[in-house]
């Protein structure tokens, strides 16, 4: 471990909950926990264990470990949550994509049909007049 990801480690949140016992899954060298504060029902992060910050710096065995995970735990949710109809995936990669906490996570969330009004344009919506983008919506100076 080099010296910038000894300090980034030290007071990260996500180095040691899985031996918090928080850990849900895991598969190989990622681990699953649900979201602290989450989005809707089930929210569900994915992390390796290794403390790395962003999700372009994963070795592939992180981020072949990390898809296996996220297909077992949208078929644990599904089956364990029949309103769930869909999901977004994302991750956010630095401070102006939102990146809070310097340890990969990836978000697993459920939707459910009727959790907001329109759901047109799922994850575009972190710019939120970005989100409509059909181009009947947004003629004559948007909806």
């Amino acid at each position: 471990m080099n010296e910038r990801e000894r300090n980034t480690r030290q007071g990260c949140p996500f180095c040691g909950v899985e031996i918090e016992g928080r850990s849900i899954a895991q598969e190989g060298s990622v681990f699953a926990v649900r979201d602290k504060y989450p989005v809707t029902p089930l929210h569900t992060l994915v992390l390796p264990r290794r403390h790395v910050a962003d999700y372009f710096d994963l070795l592939p065995e992180e981020r072949a470990d990390a898809e296996a995970l996220l297909r077992r735990l949208r078929a644990a949710i599904l089956e364990e949550d029949p309103s769930v109809t869909g999901f977004n995936v994302g991750v956010n990669c630095g401070g102006a994509a939102g990146q809070t906490i310097l340890h990969v996570h990836i978000h697993l969330i459920p939707r459910r049909d009727g959790d907001v009004d329109n759901p047109t344009g799922g994850v575009r919506g972190v710019i939120p007049e970005r989100m409509d983008y059909r181009p009947m919506a947004n003629a004559g100076g948007g909806k």
